[in-house]
């Protein structure tokens, strides 16, 4: 077992450690169990959310045990870069990783559980959500703080972002941490990071309009761009789910 905690957590090694030891018969299911394992756990005064990582293919457990950072790792690290960089995440506490000689088998990342109003989803399911477009325009100029920090968060989609409100105002915080790249965007780049937010026209027409604002470039040149990007995410989207399902049926 490797593991790193944050400093001013080490006081609670002890009960991490149990945690992880015990994950799978103890703690509180959250959220999506797809493809991962979320649970939470209470340790003293704090609300703690574990994410277990699901074991990898072989070929993918000779990479991460030798040739790449895990996910958990990659998560904790770009959790400190973002707060190095005054952008909201949950406090990053632990990484634990698991490995055999030659292979990478289980990963876990820790962080504080933040409890949220709403989530972006949440504005795409409900188009006559209160101060729905306020919220879309301040989660337009949070993306760009992000660009212009040079960080692209490859999952920019709608179950990463959470939103809390604050008397007038909007705070968003970004999970699911693992892709990211830290380096300069171009203009397309940064316009195809919206590709995978929403199939809604009309809140890409309002994140352009805000967009165009932020970088100075005309409303048409950003509205082209993000909805023909946006159309190309769905239609790929769809013709790979399109193939899975065609697999599964030869399977049978």
């Amino acid at each position: 077992m490797n593991r790193v905690i944050e400093e001013k957590f080490t006081t609670i090694t002890a009960q991490l450690d149990s945690g992880i030891i015990n994950f799978e018969t103890t703690g509180t299911p959250f959220g999506n169990q797809d493809r991962n394992s979320l649970k939470l756990f209470k340790i003293k005064d704090k609300i703690l959310n574990v994410k277990s990582f699901k074991i990898p293919n072989i070929i993918n457990q000779i990479a991460y045990r030798f040739f790449r950072k895990s996910k958990a790792q990659r998560s904790f690290e770009y959790a400190n870069e973002l707060l190095k960089l005054e952008i909201g995440t949950p406090q990053p506490i632990a990484y634990y990783e698991f490995k055999t000689p030659l292979l990478f088998k289980q990963s876990y990342y820790i962080s504080e559980q933040l409890e949220c109003d709403i989530t972006y989803r949440e504005l795409t399911k409900d188009l006559n959500y209160p101060n729905h477009e306020n919220i879309l325009r301040a989660f337009t100029r949070f993306t760009y703080d992000l660009h212009e920090k040079n960080v692209n968060f490859l999952d920019h989609s709608p179950g990463n972002t959470l939103i809390k409100k604050s008397e007038d105002s909007y705070h968003f915080y970004l999970v699911d941490l693992n892709r990211m790249k830290f380096k300069p965007m171009d203009f397309e780049t940064r316009i195809k990071n919206f590709a995978k937010l929403t199939t809604h026209e009309s809140m890409v027409k309002v994140m352009s309009d805000e967009y165009s604002k932020c970088c100075n470039e005309p409303y048409e040149k950003v509205f082209n761009l993000m909805w023909s990007s946006t159309q190309a995410f769905q239609e790929k989207y769809y013709r790979k789910k399109r193939l899975k399902k065609k697999l599964k049926f030869w399977k049978k």
